[in-house]
């Protein structure tokens, strides 16, 4: 007999939710962070490598990035890497360490960045519904089968609906922390 595993359906909502973490990491606030460039891909070797893999990215105060280049020959390449990011960085250097200072936001720009994090945010609502449509189009199929009763197919739409309804709620609570991080001066 085939049942509902509403587990399957729970990791997919929070890996939705790990996803608009990393997406939220993206978007400057007006702090250095080593994540905002530690995905810039740097060309370095003949393919394409994260920032970490050909450096050491530090924070030593609270609007400057430096990295520590390993290979001297790679300086070069990881500078263009960070200019041409779109983060709107632009890094000097200094024999193998590359200094990375963050300009001050303006207020237009922290309005832009608040709009795409509720971009980033409408996306993972979307997704979060969809993955509650899937489940709720799986119970239908069990319980026509005859796998289920009517019964427990209201049952876990019920859970589902909840679940939906509790991922929704964290994917509002972490936009509003992240507009509230970008908007504070």
């Amino acid at each position: 007999m085939t049942t509902f595993n509403k587990s399957d359906y729970h990791k997919k909502m929070e890996s939705t939710l790990e996803s608009l973490h990393k997406e939220f990491v993206g978007l400057r606030t007006g702090r250095a962070s080593v994540s905002l460039i530690e995905p810039v891909m740097v060309e370095a070797y003949g393919s394409r490598m994260p920032m970490n893999q050909v450096g050491t990215v530090n924070v030593p105060e609270a609007r400057l990035i430096t990295v520590q280049v390993w290979d001297k020959g790679m300086v070069k390449n990881v500078e263009k890497a960070i200019r041409d990011a779109g983060l709107g960085l632009n890094p000097t250097s200094e024999g193998q360490i590359i200094r990375v200072p963050l300009p001050d936001l303006t207020m237009e720009r922290r309005k832009e960045l608040c709009k795409v994090a509720g971009k980033y945010g409408e996306a993972a609502r979307v997704a979060i519904r969809n993955i509650r449509r899937s489940a709720m189009d799986d119970i239908k199929v069990l319980e026509k089968d005859a796998h289920l009763s009517e019964d427990d197919m209201h049952r876990f739409n019920d859970e589902v609906q909840k679940m939906t309804d509790d991922f929704i709620k964290k994917v509002d609570e972490n936009l509003l922390r992240k507009e509230q991080d970008i908007m504070q001066v």
